[in-house]
Parts: structure tokens; C-alpha cells; sequence
């Protein structure tokens, strides 16, 4: 196991976030191979962009900055669970899998 360094890597929700990048990461393979690439980008992007504000909000001084940068993290988190509807709308994913991201 790797050691933690940053601040950020011993925080819970960053560690959960972790696993929602793998589990959307495999979600977006399962698409069609034209929307690997225009629908499961934006996923991607949004998902690895709740982690990095998480982290960078870390290492903020101030409440005030930190506070933003969650901010960003949920609207980016918002964004994901949008896109996993469409996805699943489109009949890319299951409801099932909808429901365990949600989770």
C-alpha cells in the first residue's frame, strides 16, 4: 500500500470518490463504441473532476476557498449522475447500475 503524503488522501470522501471514478470508468465501457467518446468523455472528465477539486480544495488556506472548490466537486458530482441517466435513458447502462452508483 502506498503511504499518504497529502492531506487530502486520508479523507473519506475523496477515498469514496476513488471508486465512483473506477465504477463509471467500467460503466463507460460498457457503451456503444460512438458514444465511448462523446458521452462517456464528459463522464469521465466530470468524475475525475470531483476528485481533483476535492484534492485541490485541500490544500487551500482558507475555509472560504476550501468551501469552493467542494462546491465545484458536487456540481461536477451532479453532472455525473445526470449523464449516468441519460446513459441509462439511452439503454447504454442498466437501472440497476444507476441504482449502485447512487448508492
Amino acid at each position: 500500500m502506498i503511504e499518504t503524503k497529502f492531506s487530502f488522501e486520508k479523507l473519506a470522501v475523496w477515498q469514496e470518490v476513488r471508486k465512483l471514478v473506477a465504477e463509471c470508468c467500467s460503466l463507460v465501457n460498457k457503451f456503444p463504441k460512438e458514444e465511448k467518446y462523446v458521452l462517456g468523455d464528459q463522464i469521465r472528465r466530470a468524475v475525475v473532476s470531483i476528485a481533483s477539486n476535492i484534492a485541490e480544495g485541500s490544500g487551500r488556506v482558507s475555509l472560504k476557498e476550501k468551501m469552493h472548490f467542494v462546491e465545484i466537486a458536487y456540481g461536477s458530482l451532479m453532472e455525473v449522475y445526470c449523464q449516468l441517466q441519460i446513459a441509462c435513458d439511452l439503454k447504454f447502462i442498466y437501472e440497476t447500475d444507476l441504482m449502485n452508483v447512487r448508492s
